[in-house]
């Protein structure tokens, strides 16, 4: 004993318990991480580079829904729609108005986080499956106005420059892995520490009990509208970046579906983690490649019935979302803290 604490923990501080990389291990993981990451371009051909592009966007559009549904228990079955509304302001300011994306870039976060607010108010006087449904509405509300908006191109979509930043323009699949990577790794952090500030623990509180977290003190209205502004300004960003990287915006793009495989995400990646977005992105993205792969030589097959490659894709997400509820409903990061439990605790059972 030393101090009155056990032998080895002279070193101790709150400060280094909460580090989100504490171990020297950690760091050297997160480096050689970050350097495979970023090297992807060197070794992925172009249509994986555009898959990873499209899983790093996924990613911050799902980190979004993870602060507002996963976080702060706030059911939201429309977010495809907030995104809608980013990639139309970033499409607009830079289509029409000429602005630099720099400044759509934020605007679009910033746009679709304010109409999240006005939604948002909703969940003040309903929760669970009535929230849900006005998250919905939202969604059909947002769409119709988009589509007879003349400045949208309405029903037909808009064309979409290319981003630029400082001269640079991202035209390459290799130029806009970095720029979406580098907003993905830019979102995960923040995330990661909004999770552990007072914010993050008030959302908990939230989710976990309103009535109980009213009496603590906690203020429902502030930090439900938090939620929706932070949940939806992130999904605006994810908006804008798909409308510059697809170079070409409708509101096609944007269907109830999408809103719908964006709850499937955090289900199987664990809602209520920051790892949970992440692992559902790539899962559910990786998955929707390996059916369509699998579909093409099915569809030559004359004795299948007919529509039954059409209908593949959403049999497999169901019956995923389905399985994941019954046999893992904490998702695929409870998984894995239970995989770095027992490698750190071997060869004792756990």
């Amino acid at each position: 004993m030393s101090g009155g604490l056990p032998c080895g923990t002279r070193n101790f501080s709150y400060a280094a318990d909460m580090a989100i990389f504490r171990t020297k291990t950690h760091w050297a993981l997160l480096i050689i991480g970050l350097i495979v990451l970023f090297t992807a371009p060197l070794y992925l051909s172009v249509y994986w580079l555009g898959v990873v592009n499209l899983i790093g966007i996924t990613i911050i559009a799902a980190t979004g829904l993870n602060l507002l549904t996963g976080y702060c228990g706030q059911l939201s079955v429309g977010h495809a729609g907030f995104i809608a509304v980013g990639a139309f302001t970033s499409a607009v300011l830079t289509s029409r108005l000429e602005l630099p994306f720099l400044v759509a870039l934020p605007a679009a976060g910033l746009l679709a986080g304010g109409i999240g607010i006005i939604f948002g108010v909703a969940s003040l006087r309903v929760k669970g499956f009535y929230l849900a449904i006005s998250t919905i509405a939202a969604q059909i509300i947002i769409i119709w106005v988009i589509n007879h908006l003349s400045i949208t191109g309405g029903f037909l979509g808009m064309s979409v420059p290319r981003a630029e930043i400082f001269g640079i323009t991202f035209r390459s699949p290799q130029s806009l892995f970095f720029l979406i990577m580098i907003a993905a790794v830019i979102v995960i952090f923040f995330a990661k520490n909004l999770a552990r500030t007072r914010i993050g623990r008030a959302f908990v509180a939230v989710r976990d009990n309103d009535l109980a977290a009213e009496v603590m003190g906690i203020n429902l209205f502030r930090y439900k509208l938090v939620a929706f502004f932070i949940g939806c300004f992130l999904a605006g960003i994810a908006g804008s970046l798909t409308a510059h990287w697809i170079g070409f915006v409708s509101t096609e793009h944007f269907s109830i579906t999408d809103s719908i495989l964006y709850v499937g995400m955090i289900i199987i990646g664990g809602a209520g983690t920051t790892l949970g977005p992440i692992l559902g992105a790539v899962a559910i993205r990786l998955l929707q490649q390996g059916v369509t792969y699998i579909s093409t030589p099915l569809a030559g097959i004359d004795w299948l019935p007919p529509g039954f490659t059409a209908g593949l894709a959403p049999f497999t997400f169901g019956l995923v979302i389905v399985l994941f509820l019954v046999l893992e409903p904490r998702g695929l990061a409870h998984r894995w803290n239970l995989f770095k439990a027992s490698y750190r605790l071997w060869p004792f059972s756990y």
